[in-house]
């Protein structure tokens, strides 16, 4: 790929692009936008922003202090690797639901300083052909390291306060080192999986750019996978280790999928059409005429695309940063769109491949508008959770509106991200 110079000269007499250009105002910035994330989850609105937070609190304690292990005792709704990051906090002897809560803050912070600097260093300065610049004549920052940190702050505490947000820069860092690492990305990329299954999708795009995609990709894969079951089934939790797989199967449309956009609008309506709390995964679903139906149509039809994406990535002509890429977007995207799950950190998994495109894409042009969308549709995410979320349950039609035109951009946004990968790069 060309990585063009930057141009320290031309930035001197504009405090704007100067400031874009410094890695202290980049820092100071990731520093102020977590703290301020932080803030809204720990102190403003914690049982809205972060009970999911307190729940892995819960589940901490009852292992610790119980002998009650979620997967080894008991089935749980998550993989077995995301036992590590909600045992974390709590390993430091935070039992409280502030003190874990704070805990869980300091992890997610450390690992998305991570993505950022492996984002500063996948930059132009670290291009082959170009010597490390030091000093007045360092390269700009990247703009895809101010761009996470926009897209954080526009997608709010949730951004903050899920498991998705530790994966989230497990993705930036297996995408930002992909092509030059791809046996490392591929590893990154399971042990995410083993967390939330989203970043397993990612390693469709990156078997499709390798030589060896047995070798290169399967194998590394197959060898965390090894791990994680191994450990799980000397912890005696054997049975249980796929027990997320059939938690998840018989859920019904949440209210906030894309799929439910038509139920949700015939609920204001239609009294045959209802939205009902479902108990056992703590999560408002649409029930009405034809929901079951989509619902099992679904867990077949994400399979299916998935499939059929695939088959388009080994067929592409574009680039291998192209292909990587773009395919990594519209994998996530086409597990936001064929899916009866919609909650609002999911939009998060969007950030991985626009925050390294625009670090590393050749042509970043078009990305640049794909990252705008993106902005709005978290901050869309924003309107409807947490402000909105019992609008949206009771029908509020300006909460309802946001929800609406959410995914409506995701159905757009997934229309563009399969259409660039047929295409080749320019």
């Amino acid at each position: 790929m060309t990585v063009q110079p930057s141009r320290p000269e031309a930035t001197r007499g504009d405090p704007l692009r100067r400031a874009a250009s410094s890695r202290t105002a980049l820092w100071t910035t990731f520093v102020a936008v977590h703290g301020w994330l932080a803030w809204l989850g720990v102190v403003v609105m914690p049982t809205r922003a972060f009970w999911d937070v307190d729940l892995y609190r819960w589940w901490a304690s009852l292992a610790l202090d119980a002998g009650r292990w979620p997967v080894l005792d008991d089935p749980w709704v998550y993989p077995a690797g995301a036992l590590v990051p909600v045992l974390a906090p709590a390993l430091t002897g935070a039992r409280t639901t502030v003190g874990y809560s704070v805990g869980w803050c300091v992890l997610v912070t450390v690992l998305d300083a991570v993505a950022v600097a492996v984002l500063l260093r996948a930059g132009p300065r670290a291009h082959p052909d170009r010597p490390v610049r030091t000093g007045r004549d360092r390269a700009p920052v990247p703009t895809g390291a101010w761009w996470w940190l926009a897209f954080l702050l526009a997608l709010g505490p949730v951004a903050l306060g899920r498991l998705d947000a530790v994966v989230a820069p497990l993705c930036v860092v297996a995408l930002a080192v992909g092509l030059r690492r791809p046996r490392v990305a591929a590893a990154l990329l399971t042990a995410g999986a083993w967390v939330k299954v989203a970043p397993g999708a990612l390693l469709l795009p990156l078997a499709a750019v390798v030589r060896r995609p047995v070798r290169t990709v399967a194998l590394p894969a197959a060898a965390v996978t090894a791990v994680v079951v191994g450990a799980v089934a000397a912890g005696g939790g054997a049975a249980r280790i796929a027990g997320f797989v059939t938690t998840q199967g018989g859920r019904g449309l949440q209210v906030e999928s894309v799929t439910a956009t038509p139920w949700l609008l015939a609920a204001a309506v239609d009294e045959r059409v209802r939205i009902v709390f479902d108990t056992a995964l703590v999560t408002w679903e649409v029930a009405g005429p034809g929901t079951a139906a989509t619902a099992r149509a679904l867990a077949v039809a994400l399979p299916v695309a998935l499939l059929g994406l695939a088959v388009l990535l080994r067929r592409s002509t574009a680039s291998p940063v192209d292909v990587l890429l773009r395919g990594s977007l519209a994998a996530t995207t086409v597990l936001l769109v064929v899916n009866a799950v919609g909650s609002p950190q999911l939009v998060g998994w969007l950030a991985a491949p626009v925050a390294v495109a625009l670090t590393v894409a050749p042509e970043r042009r078009a990305w640049t508008r794909v990252a705008a969308g993106v902005l709005v549709l978290a901050a869309l995410t924003q309107v409807v959770f947490p402000f909105g979320a019992d609008g949206v349950v009771t029908g509020d039609p300006l909460f309802t509106a946001a929800l609406v035109l959410r995914n409506a951009g995701l159905v757009v946004l997934l229309v563009v991200a399969v259409r660039s990968v047929s295409r080749p790069a320019p």
